[in-house]
Parts: structure tokens; C-alpha cells; sequence
């Protein structure tokens, strides 16, 4: 039986699929090869089915069931309903006009993350921006946009910060550097705007806030800005997300996770404690 995903976005739907169909082929010992034959398909579109990268025909999923020896009627009816599931957009899919495709992903995984932890050194996590500051964050970043497009961003933002105070909201640990914190974004109002909204953001039980101040010196992220995202489903190992200015990666392989978490626990037991980040926002608030 695959496991009850509620609250699940389609991209970790498909993910969650695409695992258990690759789990009943390695069972039965078939080739990606002999899978891709059945539904007149190729071994890379098998790869790419199993790694959760294209939507699913409930055909193909029901030929490859019956490839694998599935022959529980509840077991196939659970997976095929995944199916279903997995090809229903997200909420914000409406976004798509403003929505690079690279984000869609990430969107969809954040939505079903059950724990998000994230290092920023250039700007205030997106997940813990005031209205003020993501809307001059947004129009740094597209200089060309219509204010329209830059409304439709902002919305965007705020409604996936919703999720943190919903009935099944994510834990969220962030370590931000404090140069994202010094940075002037928006002029003196809107900095004090985001500082005050740190500071009630930190009250929420599910959110923990670190700053990595600049007494520290070099530290263990030096590489860029990650977040690592954890799902309920135990199935679903964890995902590393890079960003970069025309992409991202995403990254599941054990070792380089290891890497990055190894990264992040560092940088949770070098930076501010989250009683004196609190200390230093009030600071920063007084001094802005």
C-alpha cells in the first residue's frame, strides 16, 4: 500500500509515485528498458517517470502495475488514485505567467515540506519577508516587470507564507547572514517593517530564526545561500535546493544531502543563539 499523502502538492505526488513504481520494478527485476516497451515509451522516460520529473498517464501507471505482478485491487486502486492525484495542478500554477518553471518545482516541494531549513546571506528568506520588503526584493529582480507582475509576485509570496500559521504548518529553521540584514532593501521604512515582522515571525512556535553575524567571520556556507526540504513520507528522501540566477538544482543523492546538512548544523551552532537573534532585531530596529 503506498502511504496517505493529505495536504500533498503534485510534484511530491509524483515524486512519492514514481519511487513505488520504481520499487516494484527493482522487486520484479525488470529493466527500464522492458518497463518502457509496455507503455511504447523509452528507458529514459521510465528514468524520468521514476524520478517524478513528468506527469503520469494513468494508462501507462495501470500497464506497468500489471507489468510489476500488482495484482491487489486496493493496492493498485491506491496507486493509480496517486496518479490522478499527481496530475492535479497546484494552487499556484495560476502563477505560471510570473512563475519560472524551475520554481514551479520548488513551490510544489515547499508546499508539502513537513520541515524547511534555509541559509540566506543576500536577502530575508522568502518564506520571512514583510509585504514591504518582497515587493522591493521582487522589483530589484525584475526591473522590466509590469506592476501587475510585480503584484501578482508579491501575492504569490504571501500566500505561500500562509502555510506557516495553517492547521498543518511546516517547521521552518532559518540562519539568515547578517549582511541580508544590513543590506538597505527598500529604504529605512520598509527595513523596519521586516525587522518587526522577524520579530513576531520568531514567536510562532513552528519558526526558528538564526543570524550568522559578521564576528563570526568565515563560517560553513560560504558556498551560496541552500534551503533542504523534509517530507512527511518516509518514502521521499530529503531535497537540497540551490538556486542560481537562471535555474536550480535540486539535489537527493545522500552524499551531497549529507553535505549540506553537515553545512546547516554548523551553521545553526556558530551563529546567534534564537533568543539573542531576537536581541540583535531589536537592535537593529532601534539603529535603523
Amino acid at each position: 500500500m503506498t502511504p496517505e499523502t493529505p495536504g500533498s502538492g503534485s510534484t511530491v505526488r509524483r515524486i512519492l509515485l514514481g519511487s513505488q513504481l520504481r520499487r516494484l520494478r527493482e522487486q520484479k527485476g525488470v529493466t527500464r528498458q522492458d518497463a518502457g516497451y509496455v507503455i511504447r515509451a523509452s528507458e529514459s522516460k521510465i528514468s524520468r517517470l521514476e524520478l517524478g520529473r513528468v506527469s503520469f498517464k494513468e494508462r501507462d501507471v495501470d500497464d506497468l502495475l500489471s507489468l510489476y505482478g500488482v495484482s491487489d485491487k486496493t493496492e493498485r486502486e491506491a496507486l493509480l488514485q496517486l496518479a490522478r492525484e499527481a496530475n492535479t495542478p497546484g494552487w499556484w500554477h495560476r502563477y505560471n505567467d510570473v512563475l519560472p518553471s524551475w520554481f514551479q518545482t520548488y513551490v510544489g516541494l515547499e508546499e508539502s515540506a513537513a520541515l524547511i531549513r534555509t541559509y540566506e546571506l543576500q536577502f530575508v528568506p522568502g518564506l520571512l519577508q514583510s509585504e514591504g520588503y518582497a515587493r522591493a526584493v521582487i522589483r530589484l529582480g525584475n526591473a522590466g516587470a509590469t506592476e501587475q507582475q510585480i503584484d501578482q509576485r508579491v501575492e504569490l509570496r504571501l500566500q505561500r507564507q500562509e502555510r506557516l500559521t495553517g492547521p498543518e504548518a511546516p517547521r521552518l529553521w532559518a540562519v539568515v547572514d547578517e549582511g541580508a540584514l544590513k543590506r538597505p532593501i527598500g529604504g529605512p521604512e520598509v527595513m523596519r517593517g521586516q525587522f518587526e515582522h522577524l520579530i513576531e515571525m520568531s514567536k510562532l512556535p513552528n519558526v526558528t530564526i538564526q543570524i550568522m553575524p559578521f564576528r563570526f567571520g568565515g563560517h560553513a556556507a560560504e558556498g551560496g545561500a541552500f534551503t533542504i526540504l523534509r517530507f512527511p513520507e518516509q518514502d521521499l528522501p530529503d531535497v537540497v535546493y540551490v538556486e542560481n540566477l537562471t535555474g536550480a538544482m535540486y539535489l537527493d543523492k545522500r552524499d551531497d544531502v549529507d553535505t549540506y546538512l553537515q553545512a546547516m548544523e554548523r551553521l545553526c551552532v556558530d551563529s546567534a543563539t534564537p533568543e539573542s537573534t531576537v536581541e540583535l532585531l531589536g537592535d537593529f530596529l532601534r539603529e535603523t
